[in-house]
């Protein structure tokens, strides 16, 4: 069974910074990409970045372009999203997951996720 392990989140500064990691472990079926998600309580998962696990190709959703940075490293089985400039609108539970392709970030290409972890943005 595949898991996966958020880490990184915490209280910040707006204005300022926090690189999430990701790492996955267990067995590992094919997966052909690995996403950031954001849930806040009572609304759907909303995928925010990204990468396609073969040539790291990515994709953004419009709130987060210029701010958040998506890469992995396959040989740690580790996925980050550095995120600068963070928003109080940014405060979320964040999510990784594998999927089937990184196009658009769609949820229901997702199937298996981490436990997540909790950015807030507060002064």
């Amino acid at each position: 069974q595949v898991q996966l392990v958020e880490s990184g989140g915490g209280l910040v500064q707006p204005g300022g910074s926090l690189r999430l990691s990701c790492i996955i472990s267990g067995f590992t079926p094919d997966y052909y990409a690995i996403g950031w998600f954001r849930q806040a309580p009572g609304k759907e998962r909303e995928g925010i970045s990204c990468i396609s696990r073969s040539d790291g190709r990515t994709y953004y959703t419009d709130s987060v372009k210029g701010r958040f940075t998506i890469s992995r490293d396959n040989a740690k089985n580790t996925v980050y999203l550095q995120m600068n400039d963070l928003k109080p609108e940014d405060t979320n539970n964040y999510y990784c997951g594998t999927g089937a392709t990184f196009r658009l970030c769609v949820l229901r290409q997702f199937e298996d996720w981490g436990q997540g972890t909790l950015v807030t943005v507060s002064e």
